[in-house]
């Protein structure tokens, strides 16, 4: 007989928790750094100014294609200028070379976004839910035992 034999149904591996909670460490690693930028971004909360497109990049998947538009940038008021920069969310069709368009500058050091913000923060949430919500899953029923316990025990002294 196997450990595994032993084991009630329904009860996972320490192995397997151990692994879901590396997974979690790891998502919360990737998202927690990028919120203050997913929240800038979705709110287009930075420096306003023109992207003036000057090369248009694609790459074909099946039945995809991915473009980027990678030009200047140029506050209001001239003060910043990035050159080299990527406006998010452009596609083949949405700008001409050399066309300026509004932009917002919220600190990404690679790109620019239009005014209307970004849904980056979509995915930067599901991470940050993800890597809370394993935790829970795995740890939540031992640790609601073991805190009700104490809780029971302490009720039962007071009596």
């Amino acid at each position: 007989m196997t450990a595994d034999d032993r084991r009630p149904a329904g009860r996972r591996s320490p192995a397997f928790g151990v692994a879901l909670t590396v997974l979690a460490v790891f998502l919360l690693l990737l998202a927690v750094p990028n919120v203050g930028t997913a929240v800038r971004a979705a709110r287009a909360d930075g420096i306003g100014g023109w992207f003036t497109p000057g090369r248009l990049d694609c790459v074909q998947h099946p039945g995809h294609e991915s473009c980027v538009w990678t030009g200047d940038f140029l506050s209001e008021d001239g003060a910043v200028r990035r050159t080299g920069i990527e406006m998010y969310g452009a596609d083949r069709y949405s700008h001409r070379a050399g066309e300026r368009a509004r932009a917002v500058d919220i600190g990404h050091p690679s790109r620019v976004y239009g005014p209307g913000g970004s849904n980056e923060w979509v995915f930067t949430a599901l991470m940050l839910l993800a890597g809370v919500g394993i935790p829970v899953s795995v740890y939540g029923r031992p640790l609601r035992r073991v805190l009700g316990s104490g809780a029971r025990r302490e009720a039962g002294s007071r009596s």
